[in-house]
């Protein structure tokens, strides 16, 4: 129990980098405003983008990729690592993506791919 409790506290005071902070929002932005960022197409596809909180756990999620990676900060790659299982089942989508059989991993794989990578 101890052990987890430090692991926590150490995963609490893992650094992030303004411009890694500053990609996540994007990423999270776009899954709600695509248009936003030039991905006019992805509007039809989106009934709901991911929620604020998502920003929170892609973050923490990352840290605790830094963590195990023994590292004291997370970089853009901790993001892209983990960003597409903790965003794609906060993403659902329209009617129409799946009559296209898109899925939200493959949305969110477009946003990855789209979004400007610090």
């Amino acid at each position: 129990r101890n052990d987890i409790i430090k692991a926590q506290s150490i995963i609490n005071d893992i650094y992030v980098d303004e411009k890694v902070e500053d990609y996540v929002l994007n990423l999270v932005f776009a899954t709600r405003n695509p248009e936003k960022f030039n991905l006019n197409d992805l509007s039809q596809l989106i009934e709901f983008g991911a929620s604020p909180r998502a920003t929170i756990n892609l973050v923490l999620a990352a840290k605790a990729r830094a963590f195990l990676e023994h590292r004291g900060y997370i970089t853009p790659e901790d993001i892209r690592y983990i960003g597409k299982d903790v965003l794609c089942h906060r993403v659902i989508l329209t009617y129409e993506a799946e009559a296209e059989e898109l899925t939200s991993y493959d949305i969110i794989q477009k946003l990855f791919e789209s979004i400007e990578i610090p």
